[in-house]
């Protein structure tokens, strides 16, 4: 596979690290979280094994959480990474 991937130009994906999507403000979708480190309406710290995911926003809320698979809903406005 690997031989592949650097065949075809793609690259292989960092599952040590939160991986995300934002849907429009209304919500995300975070993978690979290994802990909840911080949790408010406003903020919402996700670790992941190399690094952080800070969550900022308002009326956030905890969705699904699932092996390490975390939903996010409210009004997210900014997502930054940490180290």
């Amino acid at each position: 596979m690997r031989d592949f991937l650097g065949k075809s130009g793609a690259r292989e994906l960092d599952t040590s690290r939160v991986q995300y999507t934002v849907q429009d403000g209304r919500g995300g979708y975070f993978q690979n979280v290994k802990k909840i480190l911080e949790f408010s309406e406003e903020r919402i710290v996700l670790a992941g094994k190399r690094g952080t995911v800070t969550i900022e926003g308002n009326a956030l809320s905890l969705g699904k959480c699932y092996l390490g698979d975390v939903s996010v809903v409210g009004d997210i406005k900014k997502v930054e990474r940490g180290a």
